[in-house]
């Protein structure tokens, strides 16, 4: 009768019908050749559980190659089981382990802004020596133009910020090339308070730049003599004018005495089939109306002042009175009290 032998770390399992053979209770001087020398085990292992030694088929292990399987099953006149086929497994990177190298490829991309004209372009550079220019500087500082390619000869650029590949925004002020986490409130970068007087403890990343970065932001503080194209060879029209009187003046190069309202800029489109102009309303815009109600406000103010000044001026009269007067009744008292003593003493002589 034919066993399945079952040594540790070799498992093999028992064809149909065929009993199960401790290595304990192998008769003398049958254990197989590629089992001798292995410690005998008191337990049966489950063939279908995962070991330290996976199999290769179903009938051998590592060494017993598959025409001995069809041997055996001959001899019991089975057929083979065919072998199992391979089954693709999908994994995802764990949140704790480091980045693969297929995202340590990622390069970052450039989101350069030319603030004269209003436009942006987003651009990716492949070239790791060029992207070498930018590691180790932090925001605010510039980075000359022809490092990052011919086509930027010229310009002088001011980092102004970016984000990594997780999507945390890089701050300012936090000297590392690194994510942290701090203790925001209210007026910091990075956060935006939502109850009164509450910190939160958020993730930022560091103002220094380095290859984890997804997008690096760009401003262009000096223009080359090229031009780029979708950046400063196209101008984007602004649809919203300045709000503010001082700021339509400084936009227009206008005096005080020049009428502000005139230069406001005003949206025209079409409305239920009409033409109708929007503008905004000013602020700060000094009028009559304006310096009348200035001027009966100031007015209000110094009749108020005067008016206190005269009732303090009564108060301090009426309290030197009622002092005044209640020193006279004091005196009084006391003149009276001695007189009545020295008409007792008299009446007792």
């Amino acid at each position: 009768m034919l066993a399945t032998f079952i040594c540790r770390g070799v498992s093999r399992p028992s064809l149909a019908g065929t009993p199960v053979v401790r290595a304990d209770q192998w008769p003398k001087g049958t254990i197989p050749a590629r089992c001798k020398g292995a410690a005998p085990t008191n337990h049966w292992r489950d063939p279908r559980r995962r070991s330290s030694v996976q199999p290769k088929d179903y009938y051998g292990g590592n060494k017993t190659s598959s025409a001995s399987a069809a041997s055996a099953a001959s001899a019991l006149g089975t057929a083979p089981a065919p072998a199992p086929a391979p089954v693709a497994v999908k994994t995802r990177p764990h949140k704790h382990r480091p980045l693969t190298h297929s995202h340590s490829l990622r390069r970052p991309q450039l989101n350069i802004a030319y603030p004269a004209t209003g436009n942006q372009k987003d651009i990716d550079i492949d070239d790791e020596r060029k992207l070498r220019a930018l590691y180790d500087m932090r925001i605010s500082q510039e980075v000359d133009g022809s490092a990052l390619g011919e086509e930027f000869a010229g310009y002088l650029f001011r980092i102004s910020g970016g984000n990594d590949k997780q999507g945390f925004p890089m701050k300012q002020g936090v000297l590392t090339n690194t994510r942290v986490r701090l203790l925001l409130s209210k007026g910091l970068s990075c956060y935006r308070q939502r109850k009164r007087g509450e910190r939160k403890r958020k993730s930022v990343r560091g103002c220094i730049v380095g290859a984890d970065l997804a997008v690096l932001n760009l401003v262009v503080t000096k223009k080359g003599d090229a031009e780029i194209e979708g950046l400063t060879d196209s101008q984007v029209p602004r649809r919203l004018g300045p709000k503010r009187a001082s700021k339509i003046r400084k936009l227009f190069d206008l005096s005080k005495e020049d009428d502000v309202r005139k230069y406001v800029v005003c949206r025209k489109f079409e409305k239920n089939g009409k033409e109708v102009s929007k503008s905004p309303k000013i602020q700060r815009l000094v009028t009559p109306i304006m310096v009348q109600r200035k001027r009966a406000r100031k007015a209000a103010k110094t009749t108020a002042v005067a008016k206190a000044q005269a009732e303090l001026a009564e108060y301090k009269q009426l309290m030197a009175k009622r002092i005044a007067e209640q020193k006279e009744a004091r005196r009084s008292a006391i003149s009276k009290r001695r007189s009545s003593r020295k008409a007792s003493k008299k009446a007792e002589e």
